[in-house]
């Protein structure tokens, strides 16, 4: 874990993990236009395990699976269930593992 990085509540790590620089974990997606005060309404992030998250990547509410690679920069908003290298502003697979 590097620095600047935010890990919210009800997210859950992997063994093995890299997370870069000022990486972000968001588990309150708003749905109302403001923040909602009930935790128990926000939604879980799991890494699998041997994740790498490249610095200012956003982490949506989302599932990501074991041994994959997020690039610099990246935005995940949908679960990852593919072992791959991802990467852009929707994150997308840019090659299998």
């Amino acid at each position: 874990m590097q620095s600047h990085t935010f890990i919210c509540e009800y997210v859950s790590v992997g063994e093995n993990c890299f997370i870069g620089h000022g990486v972000m974990f968001a588990n309150d997606m708003f749905r109302d236009g403001e923040p909602n005060a009930d935790r128990e309404s926000w939604a879980r992030i799991t890494l699998g395990n041997n994740v790498s998250i490249g610095s200012g990547a956003s982490i949506l509410a989302v599932s990501i699976c074991d041994g994959t690679v997020i690039g610099a920069g990246s935005v995940v908003t949908k679960d990852i269930t593919q072992k791959g290298v991802y990467a852009g502003n929707p994150a997308r697979l840019l090659r299998l593992l």
